[in-house]
């Protein structure tokens, strides 16, 4: 059926393709988040956006709605259509064939392998290509896909609740919010755009977490949920373990006494063991196993050791910290268990820098790396 909507500019179509794109998280992944729209002589023909489990691409769903009517249409897509064959042929063949006169891509795809060769091969067609419309906003859209295709692992966002003289947690016995229930909605989305969470065994001892995804929005893989426990001490009636159903991934060192291994593994736990460098356990390792799962993002929610490792090691991509206003003393739980970064390191700077208002509390959002520049892993 034909869709009809007033004339719009070029940018409002694409804002629509974006918006389309957006309805795919946690249903696209490891694929990219993709949004396309029709239009033909200033109305909208079709639309559609892509799902794993969908097999077909946008570009390819939208075309078989348009029917006839996308020859000589103009495609409004958020990212580049793809020149591979894949689970599916390339898009880009697929609008050859159908007869668009043009398309309107926001970004070239990430992944270096096909980086630029569908805009090539439309435009050897005859197909007008004209990209860069609204490509800040595309590549934020897309951050996950593009660190995992680029870097090689997973895309690791940390996440922490603090008080203003940056402490994550009072040395008072039973768990205490830091946080508004407004700043723990939003975590809620942060979870849900996430393939991972992460977490080490001091957090799960301390405040006994839950970690899930209670955003109430499907999702087509569950949310895994990962520890970090050298001497596997997670307890078997943990939240975690009590509520684990083949979503819950343990790593721990290799001297561990199998007869725990065996209780967790007899409860849904799966438990892989690593080398251990000094008694701790090698982050980039675990996330190199979840890159091999096809886990483009994790979100780590982690105490001050895990933290301080997670940027000594420059494995933190993006961070979302929520700031409580008020103070909790000198001898609460400190953000970083070191200071970070030491005199003899450089500073660690965020760039692009976001604030935002959640109930009483502020978050600042910015990124440690641009994922979108420099070589890839």
């Amino acid at each position: 059926m034909s869709l009809k909507t007033a004339t719009r500019t070029e940018q409002e179509w694409m804002d629509a393709a974006l918006e389309l794109a957006a309805q795919g998280e946690a249903l696209t992944s490891p694929n990219p988040l993709v949004g396309a729209v029709v239009v033909r002589e200033g109305e909208e023909v079709a639309r559609a956006f892509h799902t794993y489990d969908g097999v077909k691409h946008a570009e390819v769903l939208a075309l078989e709605t348009a029917g006839a009517a996308a020859r000589g249409a103009t495609l409004y897509t958020n990212l580049e259509p793809c020149s591979h064959q894949g689970r599916t042929p390339p898009c880009a063949e697929a609008i050859i064939a159908a007869g668009v006169r043009r398309v309107v891509a926001a970004m070239p795809d990430p992944n270096p392998q096909v980086n630029g060769r569908g805009f090539a091969r439309l435009r050897a067609a005859g197909v007008e290509v004209v990209t860069g419309l609204r490509e800040e906003e595309a590549q934020r859209l897309n951050e996950s896909f593009a660190g995992w295709v680029r870097l090689g692992r997973p895309y690791v966002t940390l996440k922490a609740g603090l008080t203003l003289d940056a402490k994550i947690a009072s040395q008072e016995e039973g768990h205490r919010w830091i946080t508004s229930a407004e700043s723990r909605a939003e975590v809620q989305r942060l979870r849900h755009r996430a393939d991972a969470v992460l977490t080490g065994i001091g957090t799960v001892l301390a405040d006994d977490p839950l970690l899930t995804d209670r955003s109430g929005r499907p999702r087509r893989r569950p949310l895994l949920r990962v520890v970090l426990d050298a001497g596997l001490r997670l307890p078997l009636d943990s939240q975690l373990v009590r509520s684990a159903q083949n979503d819950l991934l343990v790593f721990c060192g290799e001297d561990v006494w199998m007869g725990k291994r065996e209780k967790l593994e007899e409860r849904g736990v799966e438990v892989i063991e690593l080398k251990e460098a000094g008694g701790r356990l090698s982050l980039l390792a675990v996330l190199k196993k979840l890159a091999a799962r096809e886990i483009t993002s994790v979100l780590l929610e982690a105490g001050s050791h895990v933290n301080a490792s997670a940027l000594e090691a420059n494995l933190v991509d993006k961070v979302w910290l929520f700031y409580a206003s008020y103070f909790l003393g000198e001898a609460a739980v400190p953000f970083l268990a070191s200071p970070m970064p030491d005199a003899r390191s450089p500073k660690l700077e965020l760039l692009h820098c976001r604030f935002h208002r959640f109930g009483p509390d502020f978050a600042v959002e910015g990124y440690l790396r641009d994922v979108y520049a420099g070589p890839c892993a």
